[in-house]
């Protein structure tokens, strides 16, 4: 099996480097463990920073179209490339790459198509109050369709998932929870001091 980690980036070429040290090169369960960047018309040294730190492969949007754009675009070449789980995550190193193993095995012992990364927004000091709100709505819409509560950047999704969210476009991405046969909401570190985007 093959699983992809895409990072939607933005100018991160300060912090590509260390979110790229903390992501692993193997994971139980796939064959193969690539890296794709989706760079969002970076004005820095994003792709060449990409590049230098072995980055499998790169998507560049012409101009800065935003990021369920560059999501939606590395979802697309993720399905191209022959992923069967694609990761996606946070360019400003917000999230441990190292809880990667534990948020694919629910997928890898087959108990879920896609699995979402939880944080605790209300104790994020550097969220404003629009943020939290907004993060809030996003629960809610997710909890209406699941059942559970969820905030969150790092997200998997088996292959058929994928599918769904490309077809339908990113609305689909949280909407189409209520599609898939299993959903699972695993618990992930968050880096408080992260950037935001």
């Amino acid at each position: 099996m093959k699983l992809i980690i895409q990072i939607p980036c933005f100018n991160e070429q300060d912090q590509l480097p260390t979110t790229l040290a903390d992501l692993p090169r193997r994971v139980d369960g796939f064959d193969q463990v690539e890296w794709l960047v989706v760079d969002d018309g970076s004005t820095d040294r994003t792709i060449e920073v990409a590049r230098t730190h072995g980055v499998d492969h790169i998507v560049r949007l012409t101009n800065n179209k935003g990021l369920a754009t560059a999501f939606q675009a590395g979802l697309d070449a993720s399905l191209k490339l022959g992923a069967d789980v694609v990761v996606n995550t946070d360019a400003d190193n917000q999230y441990y790459g190292r809880d990667i193993p534990k948020l694919v095995e629910p997928i890898v012992a087959g108990r879920a198509d896609m699995v979402v990364g939880n944080r605790v927004v209300e104790s994020v000091e550097h969220f404003s109050p629009l943020k939290k709100r907004l993060q809030r709505l996003g629960s809610w819409v997710v909890r209406g369709a699941s059942g559970t509560i969820v905030s969150a950047g790092m997200y998997v999704m088996v292959r058929s998932a994928t599918i769904i969210v490309t077809r339908n476009g990113i609305v689909a991405h949280i909407t189409s929870v209520m599609g898939l046969r299993n959903f699972t909401l695993v618990m992930n570190r968050f880096r408080p001091t992260g950037g935001c985007r």
